[in-house]
């Protein structure tokens, strides 16, 4: 159960740095992993203007690494952009 909790705060932190995302069905770690999938693919943007996978994750990181979260917020949601990474 703290794992769950853990991933709603991951979820929540997340949704607060990145404008316009919002989440309808429920949260935890399948939505996070499957909204970061789509950050780092590019997914939101039309298809002539995505950016590559690793341009994706610089930018994502950087975002992350300039938001006003703690500290270990931020590693939390820089592990899960990588071991997302690591799948594609």
């Amino acid at each position: 159960m703290n794992e769950n909790v853990r991933q709603e705060e991951l979820l929540v932190a997340y949704l607060s740095i990145w404008n316009n995302r919002k989440v309808s069905d429920g949260g935890g770690r399948e939505v996070l992993q499957e909204l970061i999938r789509r950050e780092l693919l590019d997914e939101n943007a039309h298809p002539r203007a995505r950016k590559p996978v690793l341009e994706k994750f610089y930018l994502s990181i950087k975002r992350v690494m300039e938001s006003s979260l703690s500290e270990e917020m931020k590693n939390a949601i820089v592990m899960a952009y990588i071991t997302e990474l690591e799948r594609l």
